[in-house]
């Protein structure tokens, strides 16, 4: 055995802050490298082994599939031998389409079409039958048995409850050589001119043969040749008639009802997929979602005139062609533009908002001469529904969703699917009531669905089934049994969707990868940690390295190998300072073993605060699955919202909460979900939500761009007398604008290589060797640096060397005091974590002059934090509740949980089973109770 059996090998790895490292991680072992934040942990699994994964599997592609990819740079590493595939499962990596759901990611849903295609009964929309299909041998069959001795009519259907007059169909059966058709139940000879009255509906069936059934040879053949004709032309159905009591019966080799003769086609895995037009609802393409125009949105105020801006689209009159319809209108109704909204005729407001097409004729008396109109009007509903469907530019997408609200689907009923795909089910239910399952009570219907099914049915289904359970339980092992699988992936947050990830990688049973994965307890209760650690675990023992990137205390002290970076971050970090088992990590000297042996921690707080005496009370929250939760926040103090993943905590406070107060101070747009009253907003003037969103998502977006820094160093850069001489603006140091900018890149210092079916590689301009700016730009200086110079500054850096400048200098210092002085200010925003991005917006916040009555909203805040940095972000939060502002944190972390001052505890379980509010009060009242899981948790806390 090789050395490289046993360890992936790296020299010489120089990537970002990383110091020249060596490093020999051990294979098929689950490998935890941690470290303060920034101190290069993804620059190590990420940026480097897994950069180089990636190239590697590139160079394995044929010279002309390499063409389209561009090569992929090679990361700053002299080498790295013993390297496996590598798979990386990180936390932005989830599509946003609104087409991909739980389902779809985890291929549950697709088997689960298989199986519905396969082993499914159908049932009549009509009547709710149990739908029949017969080989034309059974048909044949059929009849003799239950028609014998009687006079029977065998008759095709070719058209059913359609309106039209059919004179050339009926030609075209006549020229086919048949001599009878039956409407709508009578039976008629096919003579020339005949027709139907076009405007109401008919059913009409050509007349194939008319006789007596018996058990005769030649009967036998006559009718076998009959069902055919029939068949081909009624295209798979036939209709059979009794001459003397009129009973009808249908037969068809597709499914078909019985009764009323509707027939679906054979199923097909098309047929179940809302990605498919076979499966699509017709109305919503599949989405289960439409935008439809709000008419109380476009006309908010109806005591308004239409010169005084009641049609809020278009605001108070103007000079414009849509004023000048309206004014004809109003003359054709007889109504005038100061006239207020509600007192216009019902028709003119009709015209104008539903357009129309009409000819008017006005006589002048003054001048004696009659003037002819012409109306044509789109409408102003219309008009904006028009805008959402087929405006080429978001921008004006945007703007006609102001006008129109998110229904769900009226005909699919937000099902996604096809009428005839809903009424094929498997023990009384349909594809799409599975979907909506909470994934515990899916896996449990599936252990039981054995008892339900056919001998035939379980022999089909066999193997499916076994697929579908396995990949079930995968979820279960992760956390995620308060999922469903229709859930969107666009509504999971970033620890839902790697831990998503990681269940399909485990269920697809590779052996020998390497998987590298980034803070996969993100947004996981301490209860399920456990879970999630031994699916890592199960992944390593079935032959794979796992290398995972945590702060967590559990996931370290189960590691078989711990790599500790450090000492501190950015150019102070990028250095191994620790590595071995967890046991020896603990008798280091380091920040993570101090942590880890309580030398060091972070502390209860002796007392809890008071607050104001002010509560915000919201009452009766029924959003997703709360259950007409109505709760209490005390102002002034620090709030945790605690609870295990899916109670409920992101519904009540980012859905319910948040919407209302940002509508109230900020108008903003987004609907609250359900609530029936909040009172005690007059006691606070604003909201700020700090969430893990990007803060751009371009690399021309940075840390100085975000808080406004950069602004004020252009000014400074303007003011320079060698800039003044050469006549050079504020806009000369901007790479967003011609002029300064490096124009091969167009100022972002990167150029994108599209990978079409990889994601997107960013590489280093050519031209100005990623500074940005060119030249003459450059040249100015101020201390000695160039605009790009400062930009390539870490904000420790930049705190100093603009310390004299008031506006730059604030803002600077309160990034340093979050914890991110080893940033650059010019970071590409791509490259901040969830926790950094969030962190900066937490300093953006903090730079602004707060007015004591602030509540701040913060969703996972220690996400990417070690415990040194959680440490520094609680001494910040504290400082804005000291001032008298309200802080509440949503948070699974038990260092953060207790120190607040009051706890509201969500549950109990995920999914249907929490929605409730189990316990309120101090981190000492909550321990007390005794069925709360974090109250158990945090008692270990508060020794």
């Amino acid at each position: 055995m090789t050395q490289f059996d046993e360890f992936i090998e790296v020299k010489g790895a120089r990537v970002h802050n990383l110091k020249d490292i060596d490093v020999s991680i051990p294979r098929e072992q689950l490998v935890v490298i941690t470290g303060l934040s920034g101190s290069g942990k993804s620059s190590l699994a990420f940026d480097t082994i897994y950069a180089e994964g990636q190239r590697r599997y590139i160079e394995t592609f044929s010279a002309y599939a390499r063409q389209f990819l561009g090569s992929l740079e090679r990361p700053d590493v002299d080498k790295i031998d013993g390297l496996s595939p590598v798979i990386a499962i990180e936390q932005k990596t989830t599509s946003k389409s609104p087409r991909s759901t739980v389902g779809t990611i985890t291929e549950i849903y697709d088997f689960m079409r298989l199986l519905f295609a396969r082993a499914s009964d159908a049932y009549s929309y009509n009547t709710g039958e149990k739908m029949v299909s017969y080989s034309d041998e059974q048909i044949k069959e059929l009849i003799l048995q239950d028609f014998e001795g009687k006079r029977i009519n065998i008759l095709a259907p070719v058209v059913r409850s359609r309106k039209g007059h059919y004179r050339e169909l009926f030609e075209q059966i006549a020229k086919q050589g048949f001599v009878k058709v039956r409407t709508d139940g009578e039976i008629k000879d096919l003579v020339k001119g005949l027709k139907l009255d076009r405007y109401k509906t008919h059913d009409i069936e050509i007349v194939i043969d008319r006789l007596k059934v018996d058990n005769s040879k030649d009967n036998e053949k006559r009718l076998a040749e009959s069902i055919n004709t029939a068949m081909y032309h009624g295209d798979d159905v036939l209709l059979v008639i009794d001459q003397d009591t009129q009973e009808s019966r249908y037969f068809s080799r597709n499914l078909m009802c019985p009764s009323t003769g509707i027939s679906y086609p054979n199923p097909e895995p098309n047929n179940f997929s809302f990605n498919s037009p076979k499966g699509a609802c017709d109305h919503c393409n599949g989405i289960g979602e439409l935008y439809e125009v709000n008419i109380n949105k476009i006309i908010p105020d109806d005591s308004l005139s239409i010169k005084n801006g009641a049609l809020a689209p278009h605001g108070p009159e103007k000079k414009s062609w849509i004023f000048k319809q309206l004014e004809t209108i109003a003359q054709r109704y007889d109504f005038k533009m100061t006239d207020p909204f509600k007192e216009i005729p019902e028709e003119a407001k009709q015209m104008i908002l539903f357009g129309g097409n009409e000819k008017f004729s006005v006589e002048s008396k003054t001048l004696g001469v009659t003037r002819n109109y012409n109306i044509e009007f789109e409408g102003v509903a219309n008009f904006i529904e028009n805008q959402y469907k087929s405006a080429e530019t978001t921008s004006l997408k945007r703007w006609a969703k102001n006008y129109m609200d998110k229904i769900e689907c009226p005909v699919c009923e937000g099902t996604r699917l096809k009428k005839e795909s809903l009424y094929f089910k498997i023990n009384n239910k349909n594809i799409a009531e599975l979907a909506q399952l909470d994934i515990i009570e899916l896996f449990d219907w599936f252990n039981e669905l054995n008892e339900h099914l056919s001998e035939k049915q379980l022999k089909i289904a066999e193997e499916v089934l076994k697929e579908i359970k396995t990949r079930l339980q995968f979820l279960l092992d992760v956390g995620l049994d308060y999922l469903s699988l229709n859930r969107s992936s666009k509504s999971l947050s970033g620890g839902e969707a790697q831990r998503i990830r990681l269940a399909t990688q485990i269920g697809s049973q590779l052996v020998g990868v390497l998987y590298i994965l980034d803070e996969p307890s993100i947004g996981l209760h301490q209860r399920d940690n456990d879970k999630l650690i031994n699916s890592l675990v199960s992944l390593r023992d079935i032959g794979n390295s796992v290398i995972v990137v945590e702060h967590d205390k559990d996931m370290i002290e189960r590691a078989d190998y711990v790599i500790d970076i450090g000492p501190r971050a950015g150019k102070h970090g990028g250095k191994i300072i620790s590595i071995g088992s967890p046991k020896e990590l603990k008798s280091h000297d380091t920040l993570t073993a101090d942590y880890l042996n309580g030398t060091k921690e972070i502390e209860v707080p002796k007392t809890r605060r008071e607050g104001n005496g002010h509560i915000l009370e919201l009452k009766g929250c029924t959003g997703n699955n709360l259950k007409n939760v109505s709760v209490k926040f005390p102002l002034g103090k620090m709030i945790g919202v605690t609870g295990v993943s899916g109670s409920g905590k992101s519904t009540l406070i980012n859905e319910t909460l948040y919407p209302i107060l940002n509508a109230h101070f900020f108008n903003g747009v987004k609907k609250p979900m359900p609530y029936k009253s909040i009172k005690g907003l007059e006691h606070l003037d604003k909201v700020i939500d700090i969430n893990q969103s990007p803060i751009g998502r371009t690399p021309r977006s940075n840390p100085a761009t975000y808080t406004g820094t950069f602004s004020e160093i252009r000014s400074l850069f303007a003011k320079i007398p060698e800039a003044m001489i050469r006549g050079y603006k504020p806009g000369r140091f901007s790479f967003n604008v011609k002029g300064g900018r490096c124009e091969t890149c167009q100022g972002a210092g990167v150029r994108v290589i599209e990978m079409n079916f990889l994601p997107d590689v960013y590489v280093e301009c050519e031209t100005c060797q990623g500074k940005r700016f060119n030249r003459e730009t450059l040249e100015i200086r101020y201390k000695g640096k160039s605009i790009s110079d400062v930009l390539d500054m870490t904000i420790n850096e930049a705190v100093e060397f603009f310390e004299h400048i008031p506006k730059i200098h604030r803002k600077l210092k309160t990034i340093k005091d979050v914890g991110l002085g080893y940033i650059t200010l010019g970071q590409q925003s791509t490259t901040l974590s969830g926790g950094e991005a969030q962190r900066i917006k937490l300093a953006t916040e903090l730079s602004k002059r707060d007015t004591g009555n602030t509540f701040y909203i913060l969703d996972e805040p220690t996400t990417g934090l070690h415990f040194e940095d959680i440490r520094v972000l609680m001494q910040v939060l504290n400082k804005l509740v000291n001032k008298g502002n309200t802080v509440l944190i949503i948070e699974h972390n038990l260092d953060v949980i207790k120190t607040v001052d009051h706890i509201i505890d969500i549950g109990y379980e995920g999914g249907k089973g929490g929605g409730k509010i189990i316990v309120e009060g101090t981190p000492e009242d909550v321990v007390k109770h005794k069925k709360s899981y974090t109250a158990k948790f945090l008692q270990k806390e508060l020794h």
